[in-house]
């Protein structure tokens, strides 16, 4: 199946403005931080982001600079092929282990193996299964 680990999520909720994303992106880069995925969106006024990066300690004091409140909290990458029916067996696999997926982001473009997120009510249970 798809490889599959745990992993430690950044999530920052900030006021929202024009240029923000660029922010969060320079506070990181200039820390030395790589982004890995990322998932952001605003709503009512408030700017949402979701970060796997290589460093989360490094990734959390930079991104401290820009204000808002930032959570770690363990997650689940799965690096999934790039072909139809990959998502169905990697949801399919946890829906039949009895785990509900809270949600889930990622994108293929062009990737051989794109990484998607996924965070779940039972995430020790739900790698267990992924990784059978």
């Amino acid at each position: 199946m798809a490889t599959s680990k745990k992993a430690k999520q950044l999530s920052i909720a900030i006021p929202n403005s024009v240029g923000l994303l660029a922010a969060v992106g320079t506070a990181l880069s200039k820390a030395k931080v790589n982004i890995e995925a990322l998932c952001a969106y605003e709503m009512e006024g408030t700017a949402f982001f979701m970060l796997i990066i290589d460093d989360p300690a490094k990734g959390k004091k930079a991104l401290a600079t820009l204000g808002g409140k930032i959570n770690v909290e363990d997650v689940i990458t799965v690096e999934i092929p790039n072909k139809k029916g990959a998502i169905e067996k990697v949801a399919g696999t946890i829906a039949a282990a009895g785990i509900d997926i809270v949600y889930i982001y990622g994108t293929a473009g062009s990737c051989k193996n794109p990484l998607c997120v996924i965070k779940t009510a039972d995430d020790k249970k739900a790698l267990k299964a992924l990784n059978k």
